[in-house]
């Protein structure tokens, strides 16, 4: 937990991917501190014409190499999500070529009763986590 979903225009390679996932999740180690062993990732591939990350007016240049990055997570306050996403497209641009323009990110807050990791049990009341 972050849960990631990552949304990319197909044709990248799996070494690109894998590099992609890789980098946020050392972004997400350095910027939440969570244990190594914390990785939900899931990648989304669409057609260029199903995926349209426009720029809200910002003037933000886009190219295929477009991410949207839905992080659903517990929290983290506004100086720790600013500074995932500052770490995160630093990672993506050293490790993957990504330009910080084509990574959007949203986040979508929960709570410890929205998360079950398997036995059907919500581990962050129950004192397992």
């Amino acid at each position: 937990m972050p849960l990631l979903h990552f949304h990319v225009v197909e044709g990248r390679s799996d070494d690109d991917i894998k590099a992609m996932l890789d980098a946020a999740h050392e972004a997400m180690l350095e910027t939440f501190e969570v244990p190594r062993g914390d990785r939900y990732q899931i990648v989304s591939e669409h057609k260029k014409t199903h995926l349209i990350v426009e720029d809200t007016g910002l003037d933000i240049p886009r190219t295929d190499k477009v991410l949207l990055l839905q992080m659903f997570t517990r929290p983290r306050g506004d100086a720790k999500n600013a500074a995932f996403y500052k770490c995160l497209t630093e990672r993506l641009q050293t490790s993957c070529g990504m330009a910080p323009s084509d990574v959007m990110v949203s986040v979508v807050e929960n709570n410890d009763a929205h998360w079950s990791f398997g036995h059907g049990r919500a581990q962050f009341l129950t004192g397992e986590l």
